[in-house]
């Protein structure tokens, strides 16, 4: 699975989907991750992290919006130890309980 988003720059960005970590690139040049595991219905998000040469550029909420939507999409719940999901969490309440 992959997915494609613009930033805030209007620069192309790419989600990509792994067995235990979405990507995303921009022009061809992987940036940022974030990292999980799965276990009894439950996806657990562990890290995030973007290079900081593309910091602000809105690419770890695309980031962090597309893991959680895929993890919805695949009938899981949602756990997470990594402080930018548990804010994006916070803001967007589709995703708490």
């Amino acid at each position: 699975m992959s997915a494609d988003h613009t930033d805030s720059t209007g620069a192309q960005a790419i989600v990509a989907a792994g067995d235990t970590q979405f990507t995303i690139s921009v022009d061809g040049r992987q940036v940022g991750l974030i990292d999980f595991y799965d276990r009894d219905g439950v996806r657990t998000f562990t890290h995030t992290e973007v290079d900081p040469a593309f910091g602000g550029r809105g690419l770890a909420t695309i980031l962090v919006a597309e893991a959680l939507q895929a993890a919805r999409a695949a009938d899981l719940r949602i756990a997470s130890h990594c402080s930018m999901v548990t804010q994006y969490i916070g803001k967007h309440p589709e995703y708490q309980g």
